[in-house]
């Protein structure tokens, strides 16, 4: 019923919210008639505030055209690689008419950057995407609004997204031979259990994982999310959050956690800094100051969009991650493609590199519960492992922003090349084994050839040429 009575209000603000747009622009242009009042830009602030408060934000686009690689700006192609009922793979392709560029980006390694399904869309992370493209060939999980998938497609759960992660890496180690996968925040738990579940098989598992501010032991440093999760019942959240999709919705009667709830829980947890931030962005029309009002604009729009999360899937991660921590008390079993439960077993990843990063100041995912994946993958060598602490960054810091750009993917970067780098020369050292093991074989068969080809007495030699 909320869901029902939600839509109601935002059908009622909607004309409310357009109304003032038109209006912050009549006042706010000079050569038009309001626009003489003495208060003009005042009321043209006013009214382009109210307009932001009140309308309806749509899913952004990553938007991402051209990138400087090693100085030479190379064009974005953005494409859906495979579509999937509640997710889309998405490639950035890049392109370029220079030959050395295009030799250079072939090389460079395949990231699969896994983005969080926990209210926001993907494109949160274009920063992170943008950055990466520089130095490597980018796919990223761009996860769908429930309310916007039909009911004949099924439900999804927190298993449906260990299997999707499985799939997309083996979709791009069947492309370049093998993979580097970036997960942030909320997958770095079903990122870890794809990977192990690929590891317990034998599979070939990626490169290197890197994980960055997520839940791993949701026990450590519990933040406010963690405390709801845990002060709650499982039958609180399912009674309290969780509503069907209204009827003017291709995902109408769907059951999900909705995103205007999800929305009100990112606000309450800073409400003061919100208010401020609108306050100041009301200052900075009235002194005309465009770049700061354009940044608050494009910060809200990426922060007030949000997406409808799947109740089962929803539902499930609060239990698994967050009540039981199944991961850390090995208890975890997944249910795959072909309806077998499967163990989640971190320790028997061997040969993936590790690297965890957390931010120092994270508010979302404390101190040391990121870390904590070193502890459970003691099967990858100690020299393998890697962790990065970001001084002075919060949550959104650690994939986003100045110290995103400046302190932590450097790092990143490092780690990936590294690794990518030796298994190349693993690769090439095999190659020149198999040649030199034909080269060296070759003469051997062909002398034992010629030997027996040659006859063995001057008599069958002077037979054999009279017969030619």
């Amino acid at each position: 019923m909320m869901y029902q009575l939600y839509e109601t209000q935002r059908s009622l603000i909607e004309p409310f919210s357009d109304f003032a747009q038109a209006a912050a622009k009549m006042y706010g242009n000079p050569l038009s008639p309001l626009g003489q009042n003495p208060y003009a830009q005042r009321i043209s602030a006013g009214f382009s505030l109210l307009h932001r408060l009140g309308k309806d934000y749509e899913k952004p686009v990553f938007g991402v055209q051209t990138v400087l690689s090693d100085g030479v700006e190379v064009a974005i192609h953005e494409r859906v690689e495979m579509d999937k009922p509640f997710c889309e793979l998405r490639r950035f392709k890049r392109f370029t008419d220079d030959p050395a560029t295009l030799v250079r980006l072939k090389g460079q390694p395949a990231v699969l950057i896994v983005a969080p399904l926990s209210g926001h869309h993907a494109t949160l992370l274009r920063d992170t995407v943008k950055t990466m493209l520089k130095d490597h060939k980018v796919y990223i999980t761009d996860w769908k609004n429930a309310r916007l998938v039909p009911l004949p497609e099924g439900e999804f759960h927190l298993d449906d997204y260990v299997n999707y992660v499985q799939e997309f890496i083996r979709h791009l180690q069947a492309r370049y031979g093998n993979c580097h996968v970036v997960s942030v925040c909320q997958p770095t738990v079903p990122v870890l259990a794809a990977v192990s579940l690929m590891a317990s098989r034998g599979e070939t598992t990626p490169l290197t994982m890197t994980m960055m501010g997520g839940p791993i032991d949701a026990r450590k440093a519990p933040t406010s999310v963690n405390n709801l999760a845990t002060t709650k019942s499982h039958d609180w959240f399912e009674n309290n959050v969780i509503y069907r999709v209204p009827a003017n919705y291709p995902g109408a009667g769907r059951r999900v956690y909705p995103g205007f709830l999800q929305h009100a829980g990112f606000v309450a947890m800073n409400p003061s800094n919100h208010a401020k931030s609108h306050y100041d962005y009301f200052k900075d029309l009235l002194k005309g100051d465009d770049v700061s009002s354009e940044a608050h604009r494009k910060f809200y729009d990426e922060y007030n969009a949000v997406l409808d999360m799947d109740a089962d899937y929803y539902l499930e991660t609060i239990k698994v991650v967050f009540q039981d921590f199944c991961l850390v008390h090995g208890t975890w079993d997944v249910r795959g493609v072909n309806g077998k439960l499967e163990r989640v077993r971190p320790q028997d990843i061997k040969t993936t590199a590790l690297l965890s990063v957390e931010g120092e100041l994270d508010d979302i995912s404390g101190l040391g519960q990121t870390q904590a994946v070193h502890g459970l993958c003691s099967g990858v060598p100690a020299s393998r492992q890697r962790h990065l602490l970001a001084k002075g960054a919060g949550h959104y810091g650690i994939f986003s922003g100045r110290r995103w750009r400046e302190v932590v993917y450097p790092e990143v970067k490092r780690f990936i090349q590294e690794y990518n780098k030796a298994e190349a020369g693993s690769r090439t050292e095999k190659i020149a084994s198999k040649k030199i093991a034909r080269t060296t074989l070759r003469p051997a068969v062909e002398t034992g050839a010629r030997r027996n080809a040659r006859p063995a007495t001057k008599a069958a030699a002077r037979k054999v040429a009279r017969q030619r």
